[in-house]
């Protein structure tokens, strides 16, 4: 069955899944396209291209998840994934469906992603590749990938909804690797984007650019110290910090579980009251950005900590009528495969007052943080624990000497409450979300934050 019959046929599955009994059943259509394109050592290693079309059919009944997917999508096939289902609840109840008015829309729209072959992204690649190269004689190694994903989606539920997108994702990174004998040191940039974000040739030199410099640079800094001592997180680096030290925790699955920090915390002051925490799956063209999430819900800004106040948490559906509250968009899966959970889009640190440039010179002895790499968080009680991928010794109010393997360590909540300036700046980070073995294009970002007192790991 193709899927324009199999979205005529959604009133007939619909009434099937819930044939037994069950509150609320949905179905989630969807089509991947994808292109990856990796170069190392010096040359194309692998190319992968292709497209797969799947369905999910979930049924909720008394807060309780029934969910079973497929990539047969033959009549007979999904009508018994429908009747698989309905067994999952066996009330005997006669379903309630409003049948939505069905027009199928236009499978055939394309994305601007699209008009890029994969020889052009492949040669995109290459030119990435040499430039890196061409930085330093001490850049040993260059790794570049290319990534983009179109994926249509269309999402049908016994309430009535109706709904089709097309979300496309591209992401371009440069690693590279410079040494000088004794010292090995790394460098990578990452630049990406929703909608019908495009990687030309100016975007693939920069990236390659920062990438190898910042090795580099890496590799001719000096130890970073250790000990307690204010830093200046800069808007440059992007919003790893409020991604992974409040943004998990404000997740309800997670807060109404008690596994997180903020659990049970609505209203109350949770950070300093310079500090707004967002989630907005509405700003343009970020990789966290869609129409409307994975259960149909339209996306939106979400409130998430105002003026230092808790405010509310990320709600899918089932999470909302846990709560009895409303969803905020955040019901998000991977593929066809799962089921929607709640997950982050965009989340971010809003603009503050303060200049960047007085934070600075405000610290007589501290660390300016440029970039963030990987990190590990517990949600339970917000401790934290990043690593630095670019920072540089502040002495007197000023910047100095790059320094590497430098790692901050701290508790989420109580630095928030510590912060002592919000820039008027704001840089924003993308990455790939991990959560219940399920990953999410997202982003984060944030102002420069003024932080008096944190734990620094470094060699001295």
């Amino acid at each position: 069955m193709s899927i324009m019959n199999l979205i005529e046929s959604a009133s007939g599955i619909l009434k099937k899944a819930l044939s037994r009994g069950g509150q609320f059943a949905e179905i989630y259509i969807e089509e991947r396209i994808v292109t990856n394109i990796r170069c190392e050592d010096n040359k194309i290693e692998k190319v992968v291209s292709g497209s797969e079309c799947g369905i999910g059919i979930r049924v909720l009944h008394d807060l309780k998840t029934a969910y079973a997917y497929s990539n047969n999508l033959g009549r007979q096939a999904v009508l018994n994934l429908a009747d698989t289902i309905s067994c999952a609840v066996n009330k005997q109840i006669e379903p309630n469906i409003i049948i939505p008015q069905i027009t199928p829309k236009d499978y055939s729209k394309s994305s601007k992603t699209n008009e890029q072959t994969t020889t052009d992204k492949a040669e995109l690649v290459n030119y990435a590749n040499h430039l890196a190269r061409k930085i330093d004689k001490r850049i040993v190694q260059v790794k570049v990938v290319s990534a983009d994903l179109v994926q249509k989606v269309t999402i049908i539920n016994s309430e009535g909804l109706y709904c089709y997108d097309e979300r496309c994702d591209r992401i371009f990174l440069v690693m590279a690797v410079a040494t000088d004998g004794s010292i090995i040191q790394t460098g990578y940039e990452l630049k990406g984007g929703s909608a019908d974000y495009i990687i030309d040739d100016g975007l693939a030199a920069k990236v390659a650019d920062i990438a190898a410099k910042r090795a580099i640079l890496m590799l001719e800094a000096k130890p970073a110290p250790a000990g307690s001592m204010p830093i200046v997180l800069s808007g440059m680096a992007g919003g790893t910090m409020v991604h992974e030290a409040i943004g998990h925790g404000l997740e309800a699955d997670l807060a109404q579980n008690k596994l997180s920090v903020f659990s049970e915390r609505l209203g109350q002051q949770v950070a300093a009251d310079t500090i707004t925490v967002l989630d907005d799956a509405t700003i343009a063209d970020k990789r966290g950005s869609y129409s409307f999430d994975d259960e149909g819900t339209p996306a939106q800004k979400t409130v998430l900590v105002e003026n230092g106040i808790l405010k509310g948490y990320m709600y899918d559906r089932l999470t909302a009528l846990k709560d009895g509250a409303k969803s905020t968009g955040n019901g998000r899966r991977q593929n066809y495969q799962h089921q929607p959970i709640v997950r982050m889009t965009n989340t971010l640190i809003d603009k503050g007052q303060s200049d960047p440039k007085d934070m600075i010179t405000s610290v007589d002895k501290g660390l300016w943080v440029t970039s963030l790499g990987g990190g590990q968080v517990n949600t339970v009680n917000g401790d934290f624990v990043f690593e630095v991928n670019e920072g540089y010794l502040i002495e007197n109010g000023k910047i100095g000497a790059a320094v590497r393997g430098a790692t901050i360590t701290g508790n989420g909540p109580r630095i928030l409450t510590q912060v002592e300036a919000v820039g008027n700046d704001l840089g924003f980070a993308i990455g790939t979300c991990g959560k219940d073995a399920q990953f999410c294009p997202c982003a984060d970002a944030q102002p420069s934050l003024l932080i008096p007192k944190i734990v620094v790991g470094g060699a001295g």
